[in-house]
C-alpha cells in the first residue's frame, strides 16, 4: 500500500542512494537522545541503510514506527523486522501508511529528496505534521543539484535548520538537513549526546580530521602537483607536498571522553589557561561573570566544544584586531560569541582570533541544542577561547598556567 501523494517522499530521478555514512548522519538526532523517545521513519525498504542505522540507534525505552517506501511492501518490512530478533521486533512497528502513525520526537525521511521544489515543499509540510513540540525532521538531498528539491531544502534549512551536514563520502554526495519548526526547551540539551558530524573525517577509531583540514591538505597537494608539472626539473614541489601533512595535522579532531557528571563544566578547547577572573560585561546581561580564558598554540587541537549542555540563543561577531592571543590586548581581537541558555543561566563561549588565526568557524545556528562536549566549530592557526559563566553559579577548578583538554577537562562546577 502506498503513501498519500500529498506527503510522499519524492522518489529518485537517478541513482541516488544513501550509504552507511549518510544513513548515520540522517538518524543522528535519533541516536543522540538518551531519554525514551518515539521515532518515525518514512520511505524505508528492507535493504535501506537508514533503517539499519535507525534500528542500531534504538535504546531500551525507544519506539520506532516505519512506513514503507512507494512500491515497497509493508509485509516484507514486517518480515525483515521480525528477523532482527525479539528485542528489535518489540520496539519497531511497521505501519501501512503515514496516516496510521502517531507524532514523534524525531521524524526521518529514508529516501533522498530529488523531485521538484513543490514536491519537496508538500512532503516537508506533510512530514512536519507528525512532529511533536520541539521535534526534529531529518531529510537529505543531493549536493550538486541547485534547483528543485535540493534548493527547497536549502531554503527550509535557512528558515528552520538546527544543523546541516555535508556528506561527501556518498555516491552522489548529499546534504542532510535537520529541521525544527517549533521551539525546543534548553533543558532537552541535558538529555543529548554529542551529535555525529560527518564534517569530521575518521582516520582511526580515536582520531579524526576536520573537513577544513582535508580541504587545506588537498590544496597543498594540488599546488605540489602544479609545481611538478610546470617546473619538472625543480624540487620546489616538495615544499607544498611536505606541508600537506602538518597542515592536516593542525585540523586533527580526536575523540574525547566527556564527563558524565551533570555539574561539570568542561574546557571549550585544548590549551593553556591564561586567566580566571570575575568581570562585568553588559553585552551578556547584568551581573558578574566568571571568565576562563584559554590560549591555543599552533600545536594544540583547534576544534571547539560546548562547555555545557544548552540551547544556542544568540550568535554575533565583534570586530577588532589580530594581536597575539597571549597578550592582554587580545581582549579586543575579532571574536565570535555563541550564547547558550542553560538550566543554570546564560553561558557564553568566545572564539577569539590571534596573530595568525584569521578564520573562525561556527557550525551551531541559533536554535540548535548542544550537548556538553559537542563539537560546534574551530579556529584556524593559534587563537584563544573564553568561557563566561554566571559568577554566582559556578566554582572554578583551574588556574593560570594549567593545561586543559577540550571536552574532557573540568574547568568549573555548578554550585
Amino acid at each position: 500500500m502506498t503513501q498519500s501523494p500529498a506527503v510522499r517522499t519524492p522518489g529518485p530521478s537517478g541513482p541516488v542512494r544513501l550509504g552507511e555514512r549518510a544513513a548515520r548522519t540522517l538518524v543522528s538526532e535519533l541516536a543522540r537522545r538518551n531519554d525514551p523517545k518515539a521515532g518515525l521513519l518514512v520511505g524505508a525498504t528492507p535493504a535501506s541503510a537508514v533503517l539499519a542505522a535507525a534500528i542500531e540507534a534504538l535504546l531500551p525505552g525507544d519506539r520506532l514506527t516505519v512506513v514503507p517506501a512507494e512500491g515497497s511492501s509493508a509485509a516484507a518490512l514486517r518480515e525483515h523486522v521480525t528477523a532482527q530478533g525479539r528485542w528489535v521486533a518489540d520496539r519497531v512497528r511497521v505501519a501501512d501508511t503515514l496516516a496510521e502513525t502517531d507524532a514523534a520526537e524525531v521524524v526521518i525521511a529514508a529516501e533522498p529528496f530529488t523531485g521538484t521544489a513543490d514536491e519537496a515543499r508538500v512532503a516537508v509540510d506533510g512530514l512536519a505534521k507528525h512532529l511533536t513540540e520541539g521535534a526534529v525532521l531529518s531529510v537529505a538531498a543531493p549536493v550538486f543539484r541547485t534547483e528543485g528539491a535540493a534548493a527547497e531544502l536549502d531554503r527550509q534549512g535557512v528558515l528552520h535548520g538546527v544543523r546541516t551536514d555535508l556528506v561527501l563520502r556518498n555516491s552522489p554526495p548529499v546534504r542532510v538537513h535537520h529541521l525544527r519548526f517549533t521551539a525546543a526547551g534548553a533543558a532537552l540539551a541535558a538529555h543529548l549526546a554529542p551529535a555525529y558530524r560527518p564534517s569530521s573525517v575518521p582516520l582511526t577509531r580515536s582520531m579524526h580530521i576536520d573537513s577544513n583540514g582535508v580541504a587545506a591538505a588537498g590544496i597543498s597537494l594540488g599546488l605540489a602537483a602544479l609545481a611538478k608539472v610546470t617546473r619538472p626539473k625543480s624540487k620546489l614541489w616538495l615544499l607544498p607536498a611536505l606541508a600537506a601533512g602538518p597542515v592536516a595535522a593542525f585540523f586533527r579532531d580526536p575523540e574525547r571522553d566527556i564527563p558524565e557528571d551533570p555539574s561539570a563544566v568542561v574546557a571549550a578547547a585544548d590549551g593553556q589557561v591564561l586567566s580566571v577572573q570575575r568581570l562585568h560585561d553588559e553585552r551578556f546581561g547584568d551581573g558578574e561573570w566568571l571568565r576562563v580564558a584559554v590560549f591555543l598554540s599552533v600545536l594544540d587541537v583547534h576544534v571547539n566544544r560546548a562547555p555545557v549542555a544548552g540551547k544556542v540563543v544568540d550568535y554575533f561577531v565583534a570586530d577588532g584586531g589580530f594581536v597575539n592571543a597571549m597578550k592582554p590586548d587580545a581582549e579586543h581581537n575579532v571574536a565570535a560569541y555563541t550564547v547558550l541558555k542553560t538550566d543554570h543561566g546564560t553561558v557564553v563561549v568566545a572564539q577569539r582570533t590571534g596573530l595568525i588565526a584569521r578564520r573562525i568557524v561556527q557550525r551551531a545556528p541559533v536554535g540548535a541544542l548542544l550537548a556538553r562536549g559537542e563539537r560546534f566549530g574551530l579556529i584556524r592557526f593559534g587563537s584563544r577561547t573564553d568561557v563566561y559563566l554566571p559568577a554566582g553559579a559556578a566554582e572554578p577548578l583551574v588556574g593560570p598556567g594549567d593545561k586543559v583538554v577540550g571536552g574532557s577537562t573540568v574547568i568549573a562546577r555548578w554550585v
